[in-house]
């Protein structure tokens, strides 16, 4: 009892000794006998305490295959970005402080950024053009995922939507005819979570910035995913994506993207681009309202950092799981299957595909090698819910009642985890 008190405090094991006991008394009062009512009441309120406050957010072990997944956290931070946050987690910081002055500062100087792509957008809307209009393509008024709408988040900021062209075919010509003395700004959409094929047409980032340039308009950019380019330490570029810097040497005088995603960092929305267009949405009340707190911006700055450095290829995760081959992933795949036939399982590698997720690069897939498990006595549905019921709970996909492993997303420290779960999973219920 002094060990449950110690753990959890007088309060809480009073209120669960209370608890089990009450319902101690309602199993006997319908029959139930015990020769221990103590011990049971004990054992009883230990295991209510350690249901009631453990903890909600967990670590899994993502064998989908699929890299940035929205369900499971998204990109999962590098060892120094992870390491940096709890530094400055547990000290005061020079967040909004000017060591040099010694005075106040600004928390923006750090990285400038909002807490995800779809509130970058909102403040470069709202301080850009709130109250006229800003031309978009059609073809580019895209659903993010959670139901954000590109008209929705350009409403809620205040400025006005003046649609152009079609869903499928929109030339810079169109942007100009809609050019009036309303107009405030010139917004480029990529559509990160789709793809539109057969007759298209699109203007170039430069016919714009050349059309801006003409009205004496701005133009922005949401990149979407945060593709840095193709560098030594990065893997080769993910279907179409645009490269930030590109568009900023376009001369996009605003461009936003993720900080998660593709860039492997904090979710996060960066806004990058001209002094001038900085400055005014730095300004912005908005700011203020979604600025971020100082573990987003030490996770953030130590990735850039690894990107900066060009260690990003080693040190950040989805940079690294993007760049595995099917025959570095072949082994351990191997060494999974060997585990999980000799625990009972029919198992074999086979081909397959993993996808980077989060809405980036729809439609390129990253050939991979998959465990395809099945059990005499189990069906697929049945083996992936004892997966999740495991310490660490494991997810897997399913396909033609079977269960897929994919070790594109499992780090390899998890592999030895992964074949435990297999081999304990009978005793699952």
């Amino acid at each position: 009892m002094l060990a449950l008190e110690t753990r959890y405090g007088r309060a809480a094991v009073v209120a669960a000794l209370r608890a089990e006991a009450a319902a101690l008394r309602n199993r006997m009062t319908g029959g139930a006998t015990t020769a221990d009512a103590a011990g049971a009441i004990e054992q009883g309120a230990a295991v209510r305490l350690a249901r009631a406050l453990s903890p909600s957010l967990r670590t899994v072990i993502n064998a989908t295959g699929v890299i940035v997944h929205t369900n499971l956290g998204r990109a999962p931070l590098s060892r120094r970005a992870a390491e940096r946050a709890a530094a400055l987690a547990a000290r005061y910081t020079n967040l909004e402080y000017d060591l040099a002055e010694g005075a106040r500062g600004r928390r923006d100087v750090h990285a400038n950024h909002l807490n995800n792509n779809a509130a970058a957008a909102l403040i470069v809307l709202a301080a850009l053009a709130h109250g006229r209009e800003v031309i978009v393509s059609r073809g580019e008024l895209v659903e993010i995922g959670g139901g954000f709408r590109v008209p929705d988040v350009m409403a809620q900021s205040g400025a006005i939507l003046r649609e152009v062209g079609t869903t499928n075919r929109t030339r810079a010509a169109d942007y100009a005819a809609a050019i009036g003395e309303r107009t405030a700004l010139i917004l480029r959409v990529h559509p990160s979570n789709f793809r539109i094929t057969g007759f298209t047409e699109r203007p170039s980032l430069d016919e714009l910035v050349a059309l801006g340039r003409r009205f004496h308009l701005p133009v922005a950019e949401d990149l979407g995913s945060g593709w840095l380019g193709t560098g030594s330490d990065r893997p080769a570029a993910p279907g179409d994506e645009p490269v930030v810097s590109r568009s900023i040497e376009a001369g996009a005088d605003v461009v936003m993207f993720s900080g998660d995603k593709l860039l492997g960092g904090p979710q996060a929305g960066i806004i990058a681009g001209s002094e001038s267009a900085v400055s005014a949405i730095r300004t912005h009340p908005l700011m203020r309202a979604l600025r971020v707190d100082k573990l987003t911006y030490a996770a953030l700055e130590a990735t850039l950092e690894d990107h900066v450095t060009g260690h990003a290829g080693a040190t950040v995760p989805v940079a690294r799981m993007m760049a595995l081959t099917p025959d570095e992933i072949e082994p351990r795949a191997n060494a999974l299957a060997d585990a999980a036939g000799a625990a009972g399982f029919d198992a074999s590698v086979i081909d397959g595909a993993s996808t980077i997720g989060g809405g980036s690069a729809p439609g390129s897939a990253l050939p991979t090698r998959l465990v395809a498990l099945s059990h005499p006595s189990l069906t697929a549905a049945a083996i992936a819910a004892r997966l999740r019921a495991g310490e660490p709970p494991v997810i897997v996909r399913i396909e033609n009642d079977r269960v897929l492993l994919d070790l594109r997303a499992v780090f390899e420290d998890e592999d030895d985890l992964l074949i435990a779960a297999l081999r304990n999973l009978e005793g699952r219920t």
